[in-house]
């Protein structure tokens, strides 16, 4: 009979300190970098390349609010949601009445009254959008779980359907939505023009990572979440009701898609119905960049997005439409499963 000799470990050693350690992969945080390097010379201007470097920051934090709730579906209960358009543009109406039952607020020169206003309007909207998240899952989803074609095709309808009630609750018209006035106006480092409400979006969307990352890997719930994505059945045959923790991921998703509604029709300062429809390729581009499922790789590819959709519409306008495409495309040629891809973490 064979034998194999196990060596025994070395003095004062563990097994499980034998067990290589990931190491974190930081170029794609460093292209982020490179990104905004790489524009200043083509920019110009110190102040101007200021201003477009946080406004791209800004607009890829929002972007990535929305997304982040894309992808946990996604990327957790594997549901191709391509109605999350809906609770987008249902978290802008909502903050549009809430604000506007607020003028006394937001019409305030007091910064902290401005800032409540604004944080009472995103709970209201990210509670709406979980609860029509919660009916949406158990009416639309649940049927065609595991079944890609039929999802695509039924939470499209989705939207369809939840964007004609947006306007018969509102109407189908643009409504105003502006900005608080102590938000409004920017504040000057030097010759730059830094907007005084991005850098609140800024601030928000760094306090979402920060929320996400903790959930997900430091919490009994997370654990649970990320086993049940790998085997479903071990988990439930501990007697943990998997279903129920995956519902709770959807209308997470939901809420912070409502979130990012609000930020994004401060953002444009307008909501029209149509709105998170039109957000929706874009939020496809960012979670692809990112790698499918990837809270962190949602993040960088956001940013990328943002800055680029920035400076390419100041330096080369025409192509603005495209560059993010042409982002994306460059990207998954270096790396084809995303920047961050799950089953490399």
């Amino acid at each position: 009979m064979n034998t194999v000799t196990v060596p025994a470990p070395a003095p004062g050693s563990s097994a499980g300190a034998q067990v290589p350690r990931t190491r974190f992969d930081l170029t794609p945080l460093l292209l982020v970098v490179v990104l905004a390097v790489v524009a200043l010379p083509l920019v110009g201007s110190l102040p101007t390349w200021m201003t477009l470097t946080v406004a791209g920051l800004a607009m890829g934090m929002i972007v990535f609010i929305i997304a982040s709730g894309l992808t946990l579906v996604f990327g957790l209960m594997d549901v191709l949601n391509f109605g999350h358009g809906v609770f987008i543009a249902l978290g802008a109406f909502v903050a549009t009445s809430v604000l506007g039952g607020m003028s006394d607020w937001t019409g305030s020169a007091s910064l902290v009254q401005n800032v409540m206003a604004v944080f009472a309007a995103m709970a209201v909207a990210m509670a709406v959008a979980g609860a029509i998240g919660y009916a949406f899952e158990r009416v639309v989803v649940r049927p065609v779980y595991g079944q890609h074609l039929k999802q695509i095709l039924i939470t499209m309808g989705g939207m369809i359907i939840g964007e004609e009630i947006i306007k018969v609750i509102w109407g189908p018209q643009q409504i105003p939505l502006p900005l608080p006035d102590a938000l409004r106006g920017a504040i000057l480092l030097g010759d730059a023009a830094i907007e005084k409400y991005r850098v609140l979006a800024v601030a928000i969307g760094l306090g979402v990572l920060a929320a996400m990352l903790y959930l997900l890997n430091n919490t009994k719930i997370g654990l649970l979440i990320r086993a049940g994505v790998q085997d479903r059945e071990m988990v439930e045959s501990l007697g943990y009701r998997i279903r129920r923790l995956f519902i709770g991921v959807f209308v997470v998703g939901s809420a912070l898609a409502g979130l990012g509604g609000v930020l994004w029709g401060l953002y444009q300062q307008m909501v029209v119905p149509q709105m998170g429809a039109q957000v929706n390729v874009l939020l496809f581009i960012v979670i692809i960049i990112g790698g499918m499922g990837s809270t962190l790789g949602c993040f960088v590819g956001a940013l990328l997005v943002g800055l680029m959709a920035n400076y390419t519409g100041f330096l080369f306008p025409k192509a603005a439409l495209f560059s993010n495409i042409g982002l994306m495309v460059l990207i998954l040629l270096w790396r084809p499963q995303g920047l961050y891809p799950v089953h490399n973490r």
